[in-house]
């Protein structure tokens, strides 16, 4: 189970939205190159500790496809996961809610930053 130690929200997330920071810009293409794991990798070093933690993050591997975009494809921007669908799988999968709830949206916001970054650099 999921436990707040801590009122603040943001705490105890560094791990996953520094793991996201890396796959999402650009960190697996880096890995790819790589003959194995290495340990120093920031995949490896940010690797959640938690049983929720590992959860989330497969979720979040499985989220592709769930992006809310504004704008158009020309000149749009992502503007994050469609969290009912994310709620959805997530409950298929037999996640906590809570978990989901609490770890999910900092990764989005990471998401976010670096696919638009990603797409500002593809258009100019």
């Amino acid at each position: 189970m999921l436990h707040r130690r801590c009122p603040d929200p943001g705490r105890g997330k560094k791990r996953l939205t520094a793991l996201a920071d890396w796959e999402f810009g650009g960190g697996g293409d880096y890995c790819a190159a790589c003959s194995g794991p290495c340990p120093e990798c920031p995949r490896t070093i940010n690797a959640p500790l938690t049983m929720e933690g590992w959860q989330v993050w497969d979720l979040v591997q499985r989220l592709g496809g769930q992006l809310r975009v504004a704008g158009g494809m020309s000149g749009g921007a992502v503007i994050g996961w469609d969290m009912g669908a994310a709620l959805q799988l997530g409950a298929a999968l037999g996640l906590s809610p809570l978990a989901i709830a609490e770890l999910l949206p900092p990764i989005e916001a990471v998401m976010v930053r670096k696919t638009n970054q990603e797409i500002e650099h593809r258009h100019g």
